[in-house]
């Protein structure tokens, strides 16, 4: 039998919450509490790079984006129905004068809130909103770790507000926006589920609503062509769910990526829209996020790529090596260049450390400019790839418009 020692210390080396903090990338201290990261320079990078890109990404497809707060009134909660399905996983209520407020446990209640904010005509529709905002569960010590189980999340979400009959294009056009994702992410998801109710669990008592939102979900998966399985239990409390599911390198499944069919809480907060008619309408709460929490996204891709993310995503993208001191003004200006073109670039100083070392020091960086007495006089570039490859010497101006090209269209390989 085939000894399982390798795989275990491969998937040790590759697990988060080890390499996540070796890189630099985020870390924990007990008096900011269990299941509350903060990150580092370097892993604020690339959060910030992944929140950019979810954002211009929805932006293009027609999403609005909002903030709203993260505390709310208990009495948001009693009416959404998340304090009678889920007050399990809040944190206990504030008193605040004589109000109670609570931290929110998900966006929802307040982009319906948004929604109901104005009057609404059916030439307003499909509405989609979009945040990407913080929320709290009160997860058990037991089960927090790393970035994958917190207590702080950071969620991109939206809700997309439209008539029975848009539903299946618009969770159709929000597959699709999680498929474009993941490619860019480089994430390869294990499979898709439709999480369904199970008998006896804390799930809004109306069959009708199941059976409807059940019947739109499923039309779109099939519409989709996507092969999934069914799982009951694994449902919202107020709807069904299409879950992309991904794994680790332990073969531990999670969901990332989600599409919800809502029926209950456009008729717990009374929204309506003006139909042709002249009459008032339900509308249709569609929930969706592209790439669900970003401590989940980033605990996978630190797993997925063994902190050798693409490119557009790596904290430092190019690493500006000089062979000697004599190099470093060049190489200073070569950074500064760097950053004009929008590009993350950083000088390894020629003082700390043989050329050798400062390169395997920089292993996983994208793209490697050693720069020479030669480099410098013709101003070129022979750039190192991260993964062996040597490419031969081209103008510097050539060389970095190709990495800004590469780099602007999301692309998983380095040229």
């Amino acid at each position: 039998m085939r000894s399982l020692a390798p795989q275990r210390e491969e998937t040790a080396m590759h697990d988060h919450r080890t390499l996540g903090r070796e890189l630099d990338l985020f870390d924990t201290d007990p008096l900011i509490g269990s299941g509350l990261p903060y990150w580092l320079p370097d892993g604020a990078t690339v959060r910030h790079t992944l929140e950019e890109y979810v954002r211009d990404v929805e932006r293009r497809a027609g999403y609005h984006h909002v903030y709203s707060p993260v505390l709310g009134k208990r009495e948001l909660y009693e009416i959404s129905g998340h304090w009678t399905h889920y007050s399990d996983d809040m944190f206990p209520p504030m008193d605040v004068g004589s109000d109670q407020v609570v931290l929110r446990p998900s966006l929802c209640p307040h982009h319906a809130l948004i929604f109901r904010a104005r009057p609404r005509s059916h030439r307003d529709l499909p509405l989609r909103i979009a945040e990407l905002g913080g929320m709290y569960r009160s997860e058990l010590s037991g089960v927090l770790g790393g970035l994958t189980r917190v207590r702080s999340i950071h969620l991109n979400d939206a809700h997309v507000f439209c008539t029975p009959d848009q539903v299946a294009d618009e969770a159709t056009a929000a597959l699709d926006l999680i498929r474009r994702a993941h490619t860019a992410m480089g994430i390869t998801p294990v499979r898709h589920r439709l999480s369904l109710p199970a008998p006896g669990g804390k799930y809004v008592d109306d069959p009708d609503l199941w059976r409807r939102s059940t019947a739109l979900l499923t039309e779109v998966l099939d519409r989709s062509g996507l092969p999934y399985e069914t799982a009951e239990g694994e449902a919202a409390f107020y709807g069904p769910k299409i879950d992309v599911q991904i794994a680790d390198r332990a073969g531990r499944q999670t969901t990332l990526s989600t599409v919800q069919v809502d029926l209950h809480q456009p008729q717990r907060f009374d929204l309506h829209h003006i139909g042709p008619d002249g009459a008032r309408h339900r509308p249709v709460m569609i929930h969706r996020s592209i790439i669900g929490s970003v401590e989940r996204a980033v605990a996978h891709l630190i797993e997925q790529h063994g902190g050798a993310f693409p490119a557009w995503l790596a904290p430092t993208q190019i690493a500006v090596l000089p062979v000697t001191p004599d190099q470093h003004d060049h190489a200073r200006a070569l950074v500064r260049r760097c950053a004009d073109l929008g590009l993350r670039a950083h000088l390894s100083d020629a003082r700390r450390g043989t050329l050798g070392a400062r390169i395997r020091q920089a292993r996983l960086v994208p793209y490697q400019a050693v720069l020479g007495a030669r480099e410098v006089g013709d101003d070129h570039l022979a750039l190192r790839l991260r993964d062996g490859r040597r490419l031969d010497p081209a103008p510097a101006d050539q060389v970095l418009a190709h990495v800004k090209d590469l780099v602007g269209a999301h692309r998983t390989d380095l040229w």
